[in-house]
């Protein structure tokens, strides 16, 4: 199995220091469900501290562990930009007690009306955001932070947001599941998605911000941050996945399953 990095992934750009918390993993389970190890980004800068998505349960501690090595605690995240609703991208919106959790309005409004017990949404967590005093809705086209832009990208849910961030050499785009991973972007087609024709249009759009300006870096919502290199998506950092199984006699016997 491949180690964790030494020390998580890093960009400096348009006064933010962006920290890749959590490395998405662009793949699903095959028997056990969803998966849902998405990217979760860490932002500071302008008197802010910043999450895009928060992750699903299973990540919670490695969010803390990555807060606390920049000597930070939930409590002082100022700013949650959530990308979109689903469970994977969304539920650890309550561990910020203090700061503004902020989506994109429509996208709220049509999870709100879900059927229950039967999508990605979680029912529960977007009823109690829709009524938090924390709340922000914002909306395609609006600067929601200094230097980060919100862009509409649906398909893969109908109100998804991206986020480009515009740097002084190059811009980060921040595109949660509208464009999940490295296939996604190569095929111009997505995997679980509401409308493919829709999430096609969108991973266009998603290209052309891509091209606009070289050394842009993209961050996906299940993959490894890529710059372009002669038309083609390069990582520019190691994937990490691993899984480590309890198929001896005791505890302490383990077997390292390497995913990367």
């Amino acid at each position: 199995m491949t180690a964790p990095a030494a020390s998580p992934q890093r960009l400096t750009e348009a006064g933010y220091q962006i920290e890749i918390a959590v490395q998405g993993y662009p793949g699903k389970a095959v028997c056990h469900g969803g998966l849902g190890w998405s990217t979760i980004a860490l932002l500071r800068g302008h008197g802010r501290v910043v999450l895009i998505d928060t992750g699903a349960f299973g990540q919670r501690q490695l969010v803390i562990d990555r807060l606390a090595a920049n000597g930070l605690t939930p409590a002082d995240v100022t700013d949650v930009v959530l990308t979109h609703s689903h469970w994977d991208h969304s539920v650890n919106w309550v561990m910020f007690a203090n700061a503004r959790i902020m989506i994109d309005g429509h996208e709220l409004a049509w999870s709100l009306k879900e059927p229950w017990g039967t999508t990605p949404v979680p029912e529960l967590y977007v009823r109690e955001l829709d009524q938090s005093p924390r709340l922000e809705r914002i909306a395609a086209g609006q600067q929601i932070l200094p230097g980060l832009t919100a862009h509409h990208a649906p398909g893969h849910t109908p109100g998804h947001l991206i986020f480009v961030l515009e740097g002084a050499e190059r811009d980060i785009i921040f595109t949660g599941d509208a464009a999940k991973n490295r296939a996604e972007i190569l095929s111009g087609s997505a995997d679980m998605t509401y409308d493919p024709a829709i999430s096609r249009t969108s991973i266009e759009m998603i290209r052309r911000l891509w091209q606009q300006r070289p050394g842009t870096v993209l961050i996906p919502g299940h993959d490894v941050p890529m710059v372009l290199q002669d038309g083609q998506p390069v990582y520019i950092a190691d994937r990490q996945g691993g899984i480590a199984a309890w198929f001896d006699t005791t505890l302490e016997q383990t077997r390292i399953f390497d995913i990367t």
